[in-house]
Order: C-alpha cells, then structure tokens, then sequence
C-alpha cells in the first residue's frame, strides 16, 4: 500500500534537532541532567536520541527496499556498500577536520596519531563515532534484511541480542557489564588501537566501539519491521493499536531483561534495544495518530481573534512566573516569555507547525555534519578576548564570544545560560535547512 507517511519525517527531523541540541550546550560542564547521557547504567533522554535516530534509519529503509530488490542483487550492493563508505567516511573526516589546531599561536597540522610520549595515553584520530555506527549498523542491516526476508530478519535479530549477552558474561563473569570489565574494550584496542580510541571517560574506552554495534544493528531492523507493518496496514487503527500494543511489549521485555542486562548505552546493552525501541514505536505511534488521524499539521490550532489575544496574555503571564525563578533580571524573564509565546501563537496560527522538525528530517545527515565541524571551524578563527593575571593573552571565537557574553550573563544559574546557548543553535541550523527546504536542495548519501 503506497501511502505518504508525513509522520514518519516528522519523527526523523524531531530526533536531528534534539541530537543538535543535546551535542551543542553552552558548557558541557554545566548541563542539565536530562540533557546529559547518564553516566552508566540507566537512561536518560539525551540516551534516547541516538537509538531513534537509528530506528528512524530502519524505517527509511523499509520504504526503499522494495525498489532494491527490484533492482537486483548487484545494484542493491553497490549502494548499500556505496552508502556505508560514504557515512563511515564522513564520520572519519568530522573526528580529524579541521586538521590542523592551534599549538600556542601557530597552526599545525593534526597527524593521524601523536608521536607516543613516555608516561602518556597515545592519541590520535579516533575512528569510530556517531556516523561510523550508523553506516555499519545500516550495512548488516541491509544485507540481514535483504538476504534473510522477514522471518530470517527476525531470528538473526534474536540471535545478535542473546549472542552480545552471552559474549559479555561468558568473556568477564565476574565484572560483565562495568567500565573497566566490559569485554568490548579490549577488542577495540586489540584492533582500532589506544591511540584512536574515545578517552572521554578518563580511559580508552568507545562507547561506539566494535562490540558493542552488534546490537545496534537489531535497533535499524526492528525500525525496519515498524515501517514495513505500518506500509502493510496502511493508515488504519489496526496499524496503530497493533503499535501500541507493540511499544508495550518491548518496554516490558526492555525492563525485565534489565535486571540481569542493565539497560546501559554506552556498551548498547540488549535491553537497552528493546527498551529504546519501545518509546520509539510509542512516540512515534503518537506522531502518527496526530499527523496521518487527526491531521494536525493541516489544520490551525486557532484563528487570529481577540481570544488569540487573551491566549497570548495569559501564556505570557504563565511563562514569565517560572522564568523568574531561574532568571535573575525582572525583564529577561518578561522578554522571553514574550518570545516564547510569539513563537507558540505563531506556529498554532499556520497549518504547517511541523515543519519546524520536518525541514530537519529532509537534510539530517547534512546538517548533523554541520553542526559538529562548523563549531570547529570557527574557532580556528580567534582573536584575543582579555589577558590572564600572568599577561598571557585568552583567545576566543565567534561561538564562544556569544555564550560567554550573551548567554552566560543572563543568569547567576550556569546551566540556564547553557541551556539558552542550544536552543539557539537549535534555531541557527533550523534558518540552514529551512532555506535548503525552499530551495529545493536535499543532500542525499
């Protein structure tokens, strides 16, 4: 059944923008707890971005498999090989760009890895990330899918699962599931080596590592057999009870599979897949009922009247009470409860709110791309901000000048000028692919 699902683009461009926003905070020292990953086991919602957006790949992939497998053996390899060294080259040339880096005031190049110093951790470019995971998991994916059908789909995804849980117990029973007994960390340095591992943990450690992607590829198929259904049954409320009913189940496996496999996304635990997946399918049968049921984005939430008055005063008057508790000037407060209300009137006025994420979901690779090596880009072009006790000079940047001199100062409350310095990015790449959406311009991988 060939339907448009709106909702589905709707989803994906709703988990870019709070990927954008969870990756760009003002300060990653002064964050907000639900906008950090949590710091090992549990889940927190900044931990739900990468598995959506995952599963959202699974369900895009559910609309061009058909034509595929049309296509034949040989074409359907070639772009999913294509495809998956292109993303997995990307990835790469975000961890190394801009390749070269201020070393007291000259640029030098970056070398693939730092000449080994006695004492110290070897570094270098690290491989694996965020878009590595994503072409890997997309490639066996696609061949699982492609090769196995459903049903082989399916028991691969069951095997994956069982044989991660079984690797991580079988390889540590004594310590499995912590940092320093995970068993994945000694492969990666066995094979990626020291020197191109994430250190963000305060020891070599990838949270993308090679193990651990073996259960994040079951996130893209279980994605895959949402869409699938939901092509099958087409916009019915059999399809959306079915999904559910569907959420319901996977969340029940996720936290019972939790107390002996801790739901856990740094080594992407089994019931880390299942729980994720659950809220995916949940919010995204909720996406759907508003989007494709009630059509939501083609209707006005309200028409331009005096009660369009009164609702602007009263949510002003609502927003500028909290706002005051965290801001300490009367008027900042005052003035974003203005803004924020303008922007609420505003999209309830037009017919097309969700086009706010969906301009997202038309160019997430892109635009996730940007975000990351923009930021980078712009601080090699610095200039001297003030000069320390000792006389040496403090340099800053154009994003750093805007958060410590207009975000920061706002409040006395650190993580409130952190969290204003995201949302403002979340608006500065939302004005890129806006303008790419009226352009016409889609960049495709």
């Amino acid at each position: 059944m060939n339907q448009r699902f709106y909702s589905l683009d709707v989803f994906r461009g709703a988990t870019v923008a709070l990927m954008i926003l969870v990756n760009n905070p003002g300060s990653w020292g002064n964050m907000y707890p639900p906008l950090a990953h949590a710091p090992w086991h549990g889940c927190t919602p900044t931990d739900l971005v990468f598995p959506f957006f995952l599963f959202a790949v699974g369900n895009a992939m559910s609309f061009v498999m058909p034509r595929l497998e049309a296509a034949g053996t040989p074409v359907f390899l070639r772009k999913v090989f294509t495809r998956t060294l292109l993303i997995f080259a990307i990835g790469l040339f975000l961890n190394w760009a801009p390749f070269v880096r201020w070393a007291e005031d000259s640029l030098v190049f970056r070398p693939w890895a730092d000449p080994v110093l006695e004492g110290k951790t070897p570094s270098g470019v690290r491989i694996l990330g965020v878009l590595q995971r994503i072409a890997l998991s997309y490639c066996f994916a696609a061949l699982i899918i492609y090769f196995l059908k459903i049903r082989g789909a399916l028991f691969a995804s069951i095997l994956l699962l069982l044989g991660y849980w079984a690797l991580c117990v079988l390889a540590n029973p004594a310590d499995p599931y912590s940092l320093q007994g995970y068993f994945g960390t000694q492969v990666d340095k066995d094979i990626l080596g020291v020197a191109h591992m994430y250190k963000g943990e305060g020891v070599p450690f990838d949270p993308e590592g090679l193990t651990s992607t073996l259960p994040s590829i079951v996130q893209v198929i279980f994605g895959y057999f949402i869409g699938h259904y939901i092509q099958q049954k087409g916009k019915t409320y059999e399809m959306l009870s079915h999904l559910f009913v569907a959420a319901g189940i996977f969340l029940f496996a996720g936290f019972c599979w939790d107390m002996s496999f801790p739901i856990n996304k740094k080594i992407w635990t089994s019931s880390f897949v299942f729980y994720t997946t659950g809220l995916a399918i949940f919010v995204l049968s909720i996406t759907i009922f508003l989007i494709e049921f009630k059509k939501a984005h083609e209707r006005r939430l309200m028409t331009a009247s005096n009660k369009t008055i009164l609702v602007a005063v009263a949510l002003s008057l609502a927003l500028a009470w909290p706002l005051k508790a965290i801001f300490d000037k009367p008027y900042i407060s005052v003035a974003l409860a203005l803004l924020i209300t303008g922007l609420i009137i505003i999209m309830a006025l037009s017919n097309y709110w969700s086009s706010f994420f969906d301009v997202f979901g038309k160019n997430p690779l892109f635009i996730f791309v940007l975000s990351g090596f923009l930021p980078r880009l712009v601080g090699l072009l610095r200039w001297t901000d003030h000069h320390n006790d000792q006389g040496n000079p403090v340099y800053t940047s154009a994003f750093s000048w805007f958060y410590e001199n207009i975000c920061k100062p706002l409040s006395d409350n650190l993580k409130n000028g952190s969290l204003l310095y995201a949302l403002s990015m979340i608006a500065f790449y939302w004005i890129i692919v806006y303008w790419l959406d009226r352009k016409k311009i889609y960049i495709k991988v």
